[in-house]
């Protein structure tokens, strides 16, 4: 008789890294890295100011502010996104060819969820939804606790 997994970091983890494999395998015919498609889909519904972009990814990737810098220079390189700087903060905003690429993404994850989450009976998603919403606030205030 098999036991039920522990929930834990590690199973969580697991997780993470085999769904984030099928979207990294969606993606690569794009050229596109993890952090540009998290910053596409921030920027799906229209521009935002660089500060709050940058605060979402690093909040999100736990990465500091120089990768995220790193991230939005990739895409404004490859025409997927450009900074306007008119505003009082300046402003980031997919192109046409990043919204046609976003568009893409969208889809690719659409697909990868549909068959990893289509058949979980709704009830059972939401208490994970809400287990893994609880764990991720935990851990978020434990980092926000320790020293920088």
């Amino acid at each position: 008789m098999s036991t039920a997994p522990t929930l834990n970091g590690q199973v969580i983890g697991q997780a993470h890294y085999a769904t984030r494999a099928l979207l990294d395998r969606a993606v690569a015919p794009l050229g596109l890295s993890f952090g540009q498609v998290i910053a596409l889909n921030g920027l799906a519904d229209g521009a935002v100011d660089q500060a709050r972009l940058v605060h979402r990814i690093t909040s999100t990737l736990k990465v500091d502010e120089a990768a995220v810098h790193e991230v939005i220079d990739g895409l404004v390189d490859a025409d997927l996104a450009r900074v306007d700087g008119g505003a009082a903060e300046p402003q980031v905003r997919l192109t046409d060819s990043g919204h046609t690429t976003q568009r893409r993404v969208g889809a690719a994850v659409t697909d990868i969820t549909t068959r990893l989450y289509g058949d979980i009976p709704t009830d059972e998603a939401n208490v994970a939804a809400q287990v893994l919403t609880l764990v991720t606030q935990r851990a978020n205030a434990e980092l926000a606790a320790l020293p920088a």
